[in-house]
């Protein structure tokens, strides 16, 4: 504990630096005093200007990241014993995000992130202000002795505008960052941070409209417009600028709620343009604030590759778990090693529906109770899960998917408390299978583990639909003991008000034929899906980040001294969009090199670990479904747990859950709340939690709706 304390405290520090040079950048000390004399310690033959800002902006987050990984490699093993008293450092921070506030179009927002949202809107204020302030008071740099005072302020703010832009864009890829080491260490994921994404997204796309809209004007007035098509030696480039709004544009508009959701494939595609955008946008930007956006950009990089690399790897697909509701369960052959918290994903791809396209689907199994398999559920509401689910339906032998993950959590704190609520809606459920499996491991272990009551509200649309709730069991040979776990289980049929008795035993036997049950040839090919860096992998990254970034500034050393510095030292000017290349270069060469040689180290692991595996016993027929019995039929109940199941679950039919008086109703001192499914249900819980009538609920928002 105490190495982690001194660790964590050395990133606050850190971070607080880092951010003091951001407030003070467009202040007249940083301009006057700090540049100065910078220069004259770091403008060194290697790395002439850059030297500044790879010490001031790039250096520190890298510096974070780095270290953090350490941190996470300690706190994950001071977790693994389950330990109740391992959530207690996370307390202030845990007190702090249950004080939530629904707004739109924001959504659900709790203290911390207003918080920084507050402070970050500051610092764009604050920026703007000095920056505006500086550049009004005689440092105008007016392209002619003839021009207007007025334009050439017009000119400034839009220029300032741009840099305004620039902030948002450094921060804009550490939410997307999958195997990021940032996020785990403020305690998000991915899936979580996408709202973040989004808000910086429409934040920096209007401060660059607005940027480029000014200068445009501003070329128009003073009869310059042949400086759009400019590619300057010796400054920026306005010819990629223009290109990178151009794409910029396309990508925002496609990205829009209505358009994404209904024109995913146009979004995704869409989306993949980013690559072409970074490159123009940093020839435009220039190296200064190429050094600003660096670190985001270098993280992002290494996360992307190495899921290119981990996709590369076919997965072993053991059963597929079809069920009448247009819902279906994959479960593949997993390495014992490779180990997850509850409400993690899994990113899937099937290239014979689509080579390109890549689905995030919840994983259902729990991997201290199933240590060789893992499972995810899919509902079949689009067209891709559609063509999936017809290849499943047809049987076949073999079928080829790559995954990418697990990604999740790195703790699960809400499984400490005293009671645990799991609110869903429709495929919201998902999340909740998961987080029952892992209780019933928790309840098998012998040392005194916390184990909360469990109440599950859960809300479908039709009566099918209550065979979701066999995947709160697994396909198991084994079954499994569920004795000591105390759950009750509040199912709501909306659609139906009443049961229909003479459809009861057509209901049995469309759970009994309907649910199907589909093993596959396994393939010498395919593998067990592992980590993608091994068990160890939080050191392994931070081994990426450390050798990539330091291969890079060895690199970019060597290019200045023996390529730049010859040239400028002779009075001559180097292409000012030739030193962005090299930037960008020497980073993909270094991050590729880095990557791809601990990759290959730990992949010869994984593949000798992998040979151990046996293959998976799977039921050759499923097991007994506990949903027709919840509609009223008479039929022998095959095992004890199926019959727990059916005897804690009580269906309303023709009515939604009463979630106000439910949760006020509980007593328990310490009460989780859960909540995943729609919009208005997430909303609703969360303003009953935040409403300050029931000091006991700590709620907890599971959404994967971007």
């Amino acid at each position: 504990m105490g190495s982690r304390a001194v660790l964590y405290t050395f990133m606050v520090l850190v971070f607080v630096g880092w951010l003091f040079i951001w407030v003070m950048l467009p202040t007249p000390t940083y301009r006057n005093s700090w540049t100065p004399q910078l220069k004259i310690k770091l403008n060194s033959t290697y790395f002439r200007e850059q030297g500044i800002n790879l010490l001031l902006f790039t250096f520190p987050i890298m510096l974070i990241a780095a270290v953090s990984c350490v941190y996470l490699h300690l706190y994950n093993k001071s977790t693994s014993d389950h330990s109740s008293t391992t959530n207690k450092g996370r307390e202030y921070f845990g007190s702090l995000k249950r004080k939530v506030v629904v707004m739109e179009p924001l959504g659900i927002v709790n203290a911390v992130e207003l918080s920084f949202a507050v402070m970050f809107i500051v610092l764009l204020i604050w920026s703007l202000a000095n920056y505006i302030y500086i550049s009004f008071n005689g440092n105008l740099h007016m392209h002619s002795p003839t021009e207007k005072v007025w334009k050439a302020k017009f000119r400034s703010v839009s220029l300032r505008l741009g840099y305004l832009g620039n902030i948002c864009y450094a921060f804009l890829f550490f939410p997307v960052t999958r195997l990021s080491s940032i996020l785990p260490l403020m305690g998000l994921t991915s899936e979580s941070s996408i709202k973040y994404h989004i808000w910086l997204g429409h934040l920096s796309m209007a401060l660059a409209l607005l940027h480029s809209a000014g200068f445009v004007i501003y070329y128009a007035m003073s009869n310059q417009m042949i400086e759009m098509i400019e590619w300057s030696r010796t400054y920026v480039s306005n010819v990629a600028g223009e290109i990178a709004i151009l794409v910029a544009i396309a990508i925002w508009v496609t990205s829009l709620y209505k358009i994404r959701r209904k024109m995913f494939d146009l979004f995704f595609y869409t989306h993949q343009l980013y690559t072409l955008y970074m490159f123009f946008y940093l020839l435009h930007v220039g190296v200064a604030y190429t050094c600003m956006v660096f670190p985001g950009i270098f993280l992002f990089l290494i996360d992307r590759y190495l899921r290119f690399l981990q996709s590369k790897r076919s997965a072993r697909l053991i059963s597929s778990r079809l069920l009448p509701c247009s819902t279906f369960e994959l479960t593949f052959s997993k390495n014992p090693v490779l180990t997850y918290n509850p409400t993690s994903i899994l990113f899937v791809n099937v290239p014979s529906v689509s080579k390109l396209q890549w689905h995030p689907f919840t994983i259902v199994s729990s991997s201290n109770l199933e240590t060789d398999k893992l499972s995810v559920v899919i509902k079949s509401v689009g067209s891709w899960s559609q063509k999936l689910e017809k290849q499943l339906s047809s049987s076949p032998d073999r079928l080829q998917i790559s995954t990418e993950g697990p990604y999740g959590p790195s703790s699960s704190h809400f499984l400490s408390r005293e009671c645990l609520v799991m609110v869903s809606g429709g495929s919201g459920i998902a999340p909740m299978i998961s987080i029952f499996r892992e209780l019933i491991y928790r309840c098998t272990l012998q040392t005194n583990t916390k184990v909360p009551k469990v109440i599950l509200i859960t809300s479908f649309k039709n009566t099918s639909d209550l065979t979701m709730l066999d995947l709160l069991l697994p396909i198991s040979t084994t079954p499994s003991d569920i004795s000591n776990l105390d759950f009750q289980i509040e199912a709501y049929i909306s659609r139906e008000n009443e049961p229909q008795q003479h459809h009861h035993n057509n209901l049995e036997l469309a759970s009994k034929s309907k649910q199907q049950l589909i093993v596959f040839k396994q393939n010498p090919k395919d593998s067990p899906i592992s980590a993608a860096l091994g068990k160890s992998s939080w050191l392994w990254l931070g081994a990426i980040i450390t050798s990539s970034f330091f291969m890079f500034l060895l690199l970019l050393g060597l290019v200045t001294r023996y390529s730049i510095y010859p040239i400028e030292r002779d009075g001559k000017l180097y292409h000012y969009s030739a030193k962005i290349i090299w930037d960008m270069f020497l980073a993909c060469a270094s991050i590729f090199i880095g990557t791809s040689v601990i990759f290959m180290w730990q992949k010869r692991e994984n593949e000798s670990e992998g040979r151990q595996i046996q293959n998976v016993e799977i039921p050759t027929n499923p097991t007994n479904s506990p949903a027709a019995n919840l509609c009223g039929t008479e039929r022998e109940l095959e095992s004890l747990p199926h019959q727990s199941i059916v005897q804690a679950t009580k269906v309303h039919y023709g009515a939604r859950p009463d979630l106000k008086r439910i949760l006020f109703d509980i007593k328990a001192s310490d009460v989780g709340v859960v909540v995943c499914g729609p919009k208005s249900m997430r909303h609703e819980v969360a303003k009953i939690c935040a409403s300050g009538l029931a000091k006991n609920l700590h709620f907890e928002s599971i959404s994967f709706n971007w």
